[in-house]
C-alpha cells in the first residue's frame, strides 16, 4: 500500500480549505490524474481522508488501530499538512537506502523545480506508521503564507492557488506512482 493522505479539520473558524482541504484535494488529485492516465501500478493506492487530527489525532490513530496488522504491507505513508502553497520538495522518515530512492525519484520532477528531500517528515496523521519503521513523507511547500489563514476566517478557497495547487498534486501523483510501481518496496 502506498498510502496519500490529507485531514479535514476545519473545526473552529473559515472552511479549513487550505489546512488541510489542499491536502485532501491534492491525494484525490493524484489518483484521479493515475486513473486518467490509464496507469496501474504494481501496489496498491490508497487516499485516506483524516478526521479528528485537531482532537488528537483520533482518526489516525483508529486507521493505525484497524490496520497495523498488515503494516508489512505499507511501502510508504504520505501526508500534506502545510498547505498547497508553491512546492519545495518532500521531508523524508526511513532508512539511508529509502532516501536515495526518493532523492532519484525526486529528481523526476526537475522541470517544476521540486527536488528536494528534507531530513523529517512530518505529520499527525503518519507518525503511528512512521514510528513503527514505515517510511513517511510529508509535502514541503512555501509557507510564507501559512499563518495568515491557519484556522482563521481567512481559511476559504479564495487563498488556494490552482496553479500552485496543481504542482502539489504533480508531486504527489509521481512519487505515489513511481514508488507503488517499483519493482521492490522501500527498503526498511
Amino acid at each position: 500500500v502506498v498510502l496519500v493522505s490529507g485531514h479535514l479539520d476545519s473545526w473552529d473558524v473559515g472552511q479549513g480549505a487550505m489546512d488541510d482541504g489542499g491536502g485532501a484535494f491534492i491525494s484525490w488529485e493524484a489518483l484521479s490524474l493515475i486513473k486518467d492516465l490509464g496507469l496501474r501500478p504494481k501496489r496498491t493506492l490508497r487516499m485516506v481522508l483524516w478526521t479528528g487530527e485537531e482532537q488528537g489525532g483520533i482518526g489516525a490513530k483508529q486507521y493505525y488501530q484497524l490496520h497495523k496488522e498488515n503494516i508489512s504491507n505499507f511501502d510508504i505513508v504520505m501526508e500534506s499538512d502545510e498547505g498547497t502553497f508553491r512546492p519545495s520538495g518532500l521531508g523524508f522518515a526511513g532508512s539511508a537506502e529509502a532516501r536515495d530512492i526518493v532523492k532519484e525519484i525526486m529528481t523526476l520532477l526537475q522541470p517544476i523545480n521540486v527536488t528536494d528531500v528534507y531530513d523529517n517528515a512530518d505529520g499527525t496523521d503518519i507518525a503511528y506508521w512512521m514510528r513503527d519503521g514505515v517510511p513517511g513523507a510529508s509535502l514541503h511547500t512555501d509557507i510564507n503564507k501559512y499563518f495568515w489563514f491557519h484556522h482563521s476566517q481567512g481559511d476559504t478557497m479564495t487563498v488556494q492557488d490552482p496553479n500552485q495547487m496543481n504542482l502539489c498534486a504533480a508531486v504527489w501523483t509521481v512519487v505515489s506512482y513511481v514508488i507503488a510501481d517499483m519493482e521492490e518496496m522501500l527498503p526498511r
